[in-house]
């Protein structure tokens, strides 16, 4: 058995996003992902195999999905399903504190 707190351990400074993975295997992965003013690089968009569910969990985001016009605010509590292949950036995360989401990646199963 593992325990853990998902606020902890977080990092004073942080110069660059900072990914964990929490478990996975070749079906999913579950990680913890804090931001802190971070966005994806300009004119960069993931475009991932899998599908991913996102959950903010503490400060904020702006979620752009290509083709819409305005940019998703996401706010803690706030989540949202990208499915394989939707392309999609960070417009930007709250730069006055840490940005707490889970992320959850798996592939597509039969419905």
């Amino acid at each position: 058995m593992i325990t853990s707190n998902i606020y902890s351990n977080i990092p004073e400074e942080l110069p660059n996003e900072l990914s964990e993975k929490i478990i996975y295997n070749k079906s999913f992965k579950l990680e913890r992902i804090i931001s802190k003013g971070h966005s994806t690089t300009k004119g960069q968009w993931y475009d991932q195999g899998q599908d991913e569910w996102v959950i903010l969990l503490k400060g904020s985001a702006g979620i752009a999905i290509e083709g819409e016009a305005s940019t998703v605010v996401l706010k803690p509590g706030d989540y949202i399903h990208l499915p394989a292949h939707l392309k999609h950036r960070v417009e930007w995360t709250d730069a006055s504190t840490e940005t707490v989401w889970l992320a959850l990646h798996y592939e597509k199963g039969e419905s």
